[in-house]
Formats: structure tokens, sequence, C-alpha cells
């Protein structure tokens, strides 16, 4: 770590609440002439701010060298293992002599470059993995500006961004990128994007005046969103213009901030890898365990090798060569590697290698809400009329009337949470509220101001005649009806329907945009409708009266009249109503007196579900009442002498509904003990109503919590919260990191999703981190260990699914490995108790071992697809340990049984052939313990490939086409180096095989496939007697604390609105 960020700049004590100062206190606090925003800095007085606080950039983190990524690789008892047999037969190929007989020179050599082979590949593969360590912070270098337009001297000049000081004036136009934090003395239509610090890409618009400080609330705690007056560096002019005074630069700027969190926040090691720390620990122990044994046993008791120090040595370090696993980093690669490519093929991209396996640990996914857990496509899902309610089918493909049926059960009640509310205070929690959702602008312009509700809302929703709707309840209507219907909705808009109804190329509000694209659904020609109906006169949309309205000519009137339609804020619509349409018929015969207080129970009816809602109105006026291409104003709707004129037609409900998948993915997470929580900046029973379509919401975990209530919570209130709800709302991104550290000191495993570069802290500091494709910004993608390709949560669960899988494999990878491993180092040292003539197998076809047949085979266990019911079980236990009491007994069993058949087989084959001349029986010997060993290697496999099913079936060939494949070149090879002259002699030790040794061969390959399976078969008669068979009782590493406090810097990332 290197220096801390600021610690001696002037702007550590300078900062102020800029925002709630107004322009002249602004200027005086900066210390600089009242002219300031006229003259800009004198060329003097930049030059000595810029040696003052310093150039415009963000303090890097210490970069990790070539030589220090190579240490981190090579620091392990192992390698230190494997280089000391290097430098030991190194010794020795050099003082072999000359003229050895024995090949002993080559056999060293040829040692020494196959362990530097092994480190060097290794190293290599480790450094490549940790390519993108250090790249968000690159990130957010790149999003800095390069040039700045300032005012220095009295003139307009441009300079280096990086030459930028706090006092220095800067002018602003579209599309400019803003150099660094600015207060605003200035603005002409000025709007800023700020998708680069929130992820949102709704511009905010801005002003200069001074910010006031809500009641209870200190100037810092103000969001971002509502400091109006401010512009951030990084983000982008969507429109105007404007002009700012400098009051920050480089870490003190906001995305100076982000810089700093994501360099503290540490990148949390997977369990696997801490667990494989360990073992190799363990393991290193145990080999030198080996080793000095196998140097006594040789040297005071072999009588080959007694009283020969060097030989004795050689054999130890041979013993160490057989045991330390050199292919097992190669093997763990390729499960994680596999892992990957299968993910990636459904759309879920890994960028960390080890990041798989923590999917398999998951306990809870935070989600967010839109476009992950939702289309996030604004959709009409119901009409409701005065007499009957139409539910349309939003994920319909098929464009036919058919979408709408006729449902007066659906969104008929109020939700069970708002049953006894005002209507104002229904309003105040759901998506009609004008505040918006917290972090961005409202995209729905038409908000309700007030609902005021009567005190009988179960009377003023009852329906007045159902029977005299047009459509049965379960039938659909027609087109023309549909047509009709929201004419209003389709000709009162100035939006522009997507290809296809899609979202490619729209143009327009996205909730306006829904009723276009319901009536395409269902088969209305909509450029037809426009052509049919051209519009003549219009009273533009604004906020302050929250509607608009369309004057059309229509051949449904007669010639001397016009249609006027009016879409709004329904509250407002409801109060210029006089008539209602009779089920939504349009027609003279089919008008009625309005029924005010049905339709504002309707409206509060649909808001308790989280809808936002339209209405649409229409009135026939005399065609000379207006002028064609006429601009009217708002009193031409509600300044009318006649009062309430119009006639309501109905009111459009509208969502971002579910995605139809992640209903089931939801409910295999469920069922496979994982907790889904949902994080949003929506309105809370908007949160809530998704919450219960998706099944997030139940009787367990019935309530949401918001933002602003966690926010006065104790670290010791958010941790049980964050066990009893799942949905929270109006949540901002401190939030999300108070969340995941909340979860996680209650000992789960967490996975976070986020976009917006304030969501990179949180993304870093949860177990896993997942970023959006499609609509996150650079940075979440780069500080995350998931990309979504398709930002849909149901890729989440799979990807989750295969973290299982990898956990699985890698348990049958240490399976197959770990007793060929052992019972080679084993074989050494019994070889020598049996009083063989030397080892049973030599250094050479001990690494051949471990890196061809070890390999080969593991990689069968790698990339096995998932076993049934593996999302049926419970995620596995905080810091359950990759070697179990029931897998340490399997690899137990595999090692003596593998070392058993060796030492057994070679001390036969010494036996039988004991009048036969040493070399050669020594050669006889090798070459039948080396094939008892791999293939007794391929019964072991066999076996692995199910955890608790049999083997003995023809599926033990099938699921996996690397089964045959690997078998069959494993028998190969082995044949292959067993006859080939000279390889088979010079290099590999041994001579060709007789009848007695491949019967030797078969019989132990048959022997320890049986044992194997008969301990799988006691196994699952244990389990069946409900005994712990998958060790979620046993021992278990310790669970480390969480720091709950927040990293420094965070309460800078109150980014977004305050909740109203």
């Amino acid at each position: 770590m290197g220096k801390e960020i600021g610690a001696d700049n002037p702007q550590m004590t300078e900062q102020a609440p800029w925002h709630t100062m107004s322009i002249e206190e602004t200027i005086s606090k900066l210390g600089l002439p009242e002219d300031l925003a006229k003259t800009g800095l004198s060329v003097d007085e930049a030059a000595s701010r810029l040696a003052k606080y310093g150039p415009n950039q963000m303090t890097e983190k210490e970069k990790v060298t070539i030589w220090q990524r190579i240490w981190h690789q090579i620091n392990n008892v192992l390698v230190y293992v494997l280089m000391t047999v290097a430098v030991v037969s190194l010794v020795q190929a050099i003082t072999t002599p000359e003229n050895d007989t024995t090949n002993q020179q080559f056999t060293a050599s040829f040692q020494v470059a196959l362990i530097v082979s092994v480190i060097t590949l290794n190293t290599w593969i480790g450094i490549y993995q940790e390519g993108n360590a250090e790249k968000a912070a690159d990130a957010l270098k790149n999003m800095l500006s390069t040039d700045a337009r300032v005012i220095r001297g009295g003139k307009e000049i441009m300079v280096p961004a990086g030459d930028l000081v706090p006092g220095d004036v800067c002018l602003l136009g579209l599309g400019d990128k803003v150099p660094s934090d600015l207060r605003l003395v200035s603005v002409s239509n000025m709007a800023t994007g700020e998708a680069a610090l929130t992820g949102e890409s709704v511009p905010i618009d801005k002003q200069t005046d001074a910010i006031p400080v809500p009641d209870g609330l200190d100037p810092e705690q103000v969001p971002l969103g509502d400091r109006k007056n401010m512009s951030y560096s990084a983000t982008l002019v969507a429109q105007g213009s404007g002009i700012g005074i400098a009051i920050a630069t480089g870490d003190f700027t906001q995305i100076g901030t982000i810089n700093r969190l994501v360099n503290q926040t540490e990148t949390i090691k997977t369990d696997v890898l801490k667990q494989i720390d360990m073992v190799s620990k363990y393991l290193f122990v145990c080999i030198c365990t080996m080793c000095l044994a196998t140097f006594l046993t040789a040297f005071f008791y072999s009588e080959t090798f007694k009283g020969k120090g060097l030989p004795s040595v050689n054999i130890a370090l041979v013993c160490a060569v057989a045991m330390v696993p050199e292919g097992l980093e190669a093997i763990v690669t390729l499960t994680y590697s596999y892992a990957v490519k299968v993910m990636a093929s459904q759309n879920a991209i890994v960028r960390a290698l080890p990041a798989v396996e923590t999917l398999g640990s998951v306990t809870v996914i935070c989600s967010d809400k839109t476009g992950t857990l939702t289309q996030n496509i604004m959709s009409l899902t119901a009409f409701v009329t005065s007499n009957a309610r139409y539910k349309n089918n939003v994920d319909a493909a098929d464009r036919v009337p058919a979408n709408f049926v006729r449902d007066d059960t659906y969104l008929c009640e109020r939700a069970v949470l708002d049953l006894k509310k005002k209507g104002t205070d229904i309003v105040a929690d759901g998506p009609n509220n004008p505040a918006g959702r917290r972090g961005h602008n409202p995209s729905n312009h038409f908000t309700v101001d007030s609902l005021h509700t009567t005190e009988n809302p179960e009377e003023a929703a009852k329906v007045a005649h159902p029977e005299e709707a047009p459509f049965e309840n379960g039938a659909s209507p027609t087109k023309d009806w549909i047509q009709a219907a929201l004419s209003c909705g389709v000709l009162c808009s100035k939006c522009v329907l997507g290809e296809n109804g899609g979202r490619t190329g729209e143009i327009g509000n996205p909730t306006e945009l829904s009723i276009l694209r319901a009536s395409y659904f269902a088969g209305v020609d909509i450029e037809n409708l426009k052509t049919e109906c051209p519009i003549v006169a219009e009273v533009p949309f604004s906020s302050e009266y929250k509607f608009m309205a369309t004057i059309h000519e229509s051949s449904d009137v007669p010639d001397d009249k016009l249609v006027a339609y009016v879409k709004g804020a329904p509250d407002r619509m409801v109060k210029v109503c006089k008539y209602q349409s009779k089920g939504g018929t349009i027609g003279d015969d089919a008008v009625e007196e309005i029924n005010a207080d049905y339709w504002i129970e309707q409206i509060a009816i649909l808001s308790s579900h989280g809808l936002r809602v339209l209405g649409l109105c229409r009135a026939v006026i005399p065609k000379d009442s207006v002028t064609a291409g006429e601009n009217l104003g708002q009193e031409f709707v509600n300044g009318r002498p006649e009062g309430a004129w119009l006639t309501m037609v109905g009111l459009c409900a509208i969502m971002d509904p579910p995605r139809p998948e992640c209903v089931q993915a939801i409910r295999e997470a469920k069922g496979a003990g994982v907790r889904v929580a949902m994080i949003t900046g929506d309105h809370k029973d908007t949160a809530t109503a998704i919450g219960h379509m998706l099944g997030i919401v139940d009787e367990k975990f019935s309530e949401a919590v918001t933002g602003p209530e966690l926010d006065s919570m104790s670290d010791e209130e958010i941790r049980a919260c964050v066990l009893t709800h799942n949905v929270f709302a109006r949540a901002s991104p401190q939030n999300k990191i108070r969340i995941v550290k909340a979860l996680q000191a209650e000992g789960q495993i967490t996975s976070m999703t986020g976009d917006g570069v304030n969501d990179a802290p949180a993304l870093k500091a949860a177990n896993m981190g997942v970023a959006m494709g499609k609509e996150g910004t650079d940075v979440a993608r780069e500080a995350s260990e998931m990309i979504l390709a398709d930002d849909n949560f149901a890729t989440i669960v799979y990807a989750v699914k295969q973290g299982r899988v990898v956990w699985d494999n890698l348990r049958k990878v240490l399976l197959v490995n770990t007793p060929i491993n052992n019972a080679q180092g084993m074989s050494v040292l019994f070889g020598l108790l049996c009083q063989l003539p030397s080892t049973p197998i030599s250094a050479i076809q001990i690494l051949y071992s471990n890196f061809i047949c070890a390999v080969t085979l593991g990689f069968v266990c790698a990339i096995e697809p998932a076993e049934d019911g593996i999302m049926a079980i419970p995620p596995r236990r905080v810091g359950k340990r990759i070697i179990g009491r029931f897998l340490l007994l399997r690899i137990l069993l595999g090692t003596f049984l593998l070392t058993g058949c060796v030492v057994g087989s070679a001390v036969i084959v010494n036996t039988v052939y004991k009048d036969v001349e040493e070399f050669e029986r020594l050669y006889k010997i090798r070459a039948t313990a080396f094939n008892v060993l791999d293939f007794g290697a391929i019964s072991v496999m066999l076996s692995a490939r199910f955890a608790y099913n049999s083997s003995v079936t023809p599926k033990v060939f099938q699921g996996n086409p690397a089964v045959m494949w690997s078998c069959v070149i494993v028998a190969v090879l082995q044949i292959l180096l067993t006859y080939i002259p000279g390889l088979n002699t010079f290099v590999f030790s041994m001579k060709g095989m007789d009848g007695l040794g491949w019967g030797l061969t078969i019989a132990s390959m048959v022997f320890v496939f049986t044992a194997m399976e008969i301990e799988k078969a006691i196994r699952r008669s244990l389990k069946a007697s409900g005994a712990d068979t998958d060790d979620r009782e046993g021992a278990v590493d310790p669970i480390p604390p969480v720091d709950m406090s927040m990293p420094k810097g965070a309460s800078k990332l109150n980014l977004q609105e305050l909740a109203k």
C-alpha cells in the first residue's frame, strides 16, 4: 500500500458544503476576488495554486511488479520441495561420471528439466489469471476529461485537465466532460448525465441557487442528486451550457472518492484457495515425514542402499517428487476454465477463475430490480373501465387481441399492507409519487399529487352493472374495441414505438410507450390510426399541470366535430371529467355520469400494487372551436366555463413486469436453500408488489424496509434486519455496502449486483460481485467477479448451480489425483521395506504419472456435468472443508488400495523372477508397477465420477465424452511406453510386460474398482439411515469477524436524490 491519499493536501482541510453556499460565499471561501466569474484566475495565481494543491489527477494504487507477481506464485512450500529436488538432481547430474551405465545422468537431467517446466508453467498460469486485478482503478482514470476550457486572465483558453486547480472558472458546453467538481455560477438550460456516478441515464437539470438543507440533516448528508447547483468530474453535459468554479480536484472530487474506495477494498480470497493453501502445508509435513522415513529405511534397512548417503538422499527425493501434486494446479485451473466456458455460453462472464467456486457457496443473492429481475420495459398490465378489468399479457409475442382478457378479479382489491391507508399515503409509497425513484428523476411525468379516498373504500370499489360490460368475464375484447379504448394513449403522444414493438429505435417516455406497445401487440395498426386521425391542435405536456391534450379529426364523429383526447395524472383527470364511458365503449349512447369515488378508489387500488396509473379521457368538440396548428394552453382542459366536461374512458395500469424466467429461477434458488433479496431505488409498494410476483415476499419475509430506515439503524439492528427482510426499497449505494457487511457478519456468503460507479465498493466487498453487461458502467464491470451479458437474474441462479458443480468436481479431482500421488510416494517407501532391489517406480515414471495420467484422468472429473439433485440441497456451510471426513476416508482408501496393488505386484514379480539378473528383474518390476498404478488410477476415476450413486452401470461411460477418450489415451500411452524400444528402457527404466504383468494389472484394476464401490454402497446405506455422510456436521473452519465500519469516504456515496 502506498501513502495515504491526500494526507498532506490542503484540500483535506479546505472542504466545505459548497452546495449550500451562494455564489458570492463560494468565491469568498476560495479567497478570490468578486469578479472571478468574469476574469478567472490570473496565470500566476493558477501556477501558485497548482503548486499548492497539486495536479488534477487521482492517486494511483501502488502497482504490483512482475517480480512480485512471480514471487507470489512460487512462494509455496510445495514449490520449495520441487526446487530442492531440482537442485539435488542437478548436482547429481553434474557429478555422475560420463561412463555411467545406469542412465543416472540422463534421468537426473530430465528430472530437472521437467520440474523447471512445471514451476514455469504454473507460475505463468497464475500471473495470467491475475491480469485483471487493478483494472477497476484504471477504468476510473480513463473516465476523466483530458482538456478543460477555462477563463484565465480574462481570456478563454484550453488547458490540460491535469492543470486545473480549485478556483478555476470552467466553461461547459453540450457534450463536454466535466473536468473537476464545479459549483455552477451560470446555467442555460443545462443538464448533466450522471450515469458515470449513478449508473442511471436520466439527465439532471442544473441551477445556480444555493440548496437549502432539510431539517435534521447535516449539509454533507444532502445527496449528490439533490445538489443541483453542482457538476461532478467525469459526468457529461447532456443539454445546454454553463459556467462553474472548480471547488475540488483530483482525489477530492466525487470520482476521486470512488477511486479511493476501490483501492481500499481488498478482493476476498476464495474459500477453496485458502483451503488448498492449507492442504499444501499439511501435505508438506507429510512429504517431509515420508522423505525422512524413506531416507532412514534406505540408509539403515535396504540391502541395496544401506550405508550409502547420496543414493539414500536421492531415493528420499524420489519419494518427495512422487507426493508433490505437480499437476494439481493445472487441473484445478482446467476445472475453473471449463466452468467459465460453460457459464459464458449462458451469458455469465466470469472475470476471475477462482470466483466460480464462490458461486457454489452463495447463501444470499442481493439483486437489483430494474432490468435484472424485471424486463426493464414499462408495460401496460391492466386496463380498468367503469364496469370491468382487462389483464394484458405483457410477455406475448403474437399480435392478437387475445392478449387482453377480461378478468374482474385481477388487482381488484388493495394490497394487504395498504388496506387501511389513506389514498394520499398509498401514493406516497408508490410509483405515482412526484418524488420519483430514489436516485433519479421520475420517468413517470403523470404523478399524483394527492388522493382523497372515501371512508368506505370497499363500497367505493364496487362495480355498478358488471353484466353490462361489452365482453364476458374470461373473454377477450375485439381489436376495434381495444383500438377505440386506447386511442387516447396512442394519438395523444409524441412517442415513437421501437422496431417490432421492442426497444430498438423507440423514442419517448417509457410510461407512454407502454400504451403504444400494448396496442401494437393487440393488432392495432398504429401508423394507420395516426394517418386516419390527423392532429389539429395540442396542449403540450407540462409537469405543472401533468397532462397533455391533442385535438384530432376522426371519421367516427360528424364533419363539423373534432375529438379531444386528454391523457394525464389520474387524480387530475377525474376532476375534469363529467362523464364516464360505459365499459370503455366509445359512442354517444355509451356515456353516463361519472362515479368519481369509484375512479379514485381504483387509482388507490392500482397504486397499492406498485403500478403507475394514467387516465385516458376524451370529448367531442365543435370544429370551429380550435384553429389548426394552434398551441393551446392548459385552460383549454381545466379552465373551461362549464367546469368538468371530459369523459373518462379508463385507467391504464403500468409497470416494469418481472422476467418470466426469474419466477422459476427464484423458485429454484429457494429449493437450493439460497435466499434472494431485492435492492432497488424504487418505492416501497412497487418493490413489495414485484417481490410478491417473484416469490421474494412471502409469509416469512413479508415486508420491505427502506433506505432511510436502514440509515437510522445501528450495526446490531441492521444485522438483525438483513435476516428478516428480502426487499430493500429506496436504497442508496451506502445501504448496499452496509447490507453486504451485515450479511457477512452473520456468516452469509453474498452475491451483489450493481451497475454504477458508486456500486463498485459494494461489488468488491461482496463475496461475489456481479455487474450488468448491458446497462452497467465499465468501472462496475471491472470491480466485479462476474458480468451478466444479458442483465438477467436467472443467469445468476444458473451460475450458482455451476458453482456447486465446480465444488463437487474439485472434490472429485482431489479424489483422483491425491491417491495417485500418495500411492507413488508410499510405494517407494514400502518397496524398500519389502527389500525390492530399488524403487518399484522410477522418478521419470512418477513425473509422467503426475503430469499425463493424473491430469488426463483428472480432466474427466473437472468437466463432469451436474449430478441429479444438486439444486435440491442447501448451500455448503460457511467454512466447510473441501476435504471432509468421508472424502478423506475415500482418499485414504484409494491410496492404500493403489499402494497395496503396486507394491504387491512388484513383490510378486520380484519373487517369480528371483533368478533373473537384478537389473533385468528391476525393469520387469517397474513395468508391472507402473501399469498397475496408472490402470488402477482409471478405476479410481470411474468410481469417483459419481459421489454416491453406483458406478457399476453403463452410465459410467455416458454423459461425459471425456471419459472414454481419457481411458483410451491413458491405456494407449501405457502400452506405447511399455513396448517402444529405447523409450521404455532408456527413459522409463522398464521393459515390455508378459502375461503375468498384464494379469496383475487387470486384477488390480478390478480389485480397486470393486473396493471403491463397496465403500460407496456402505455410505449409501448409512445415508439412508440418517447418518451425516455429506460432512454437514463435520469440521469447519472458523468464520473470521467482519468489520462493520464503512470504508473511509463512503459517506460521499450518497449519490442519489433524497427520499421526499
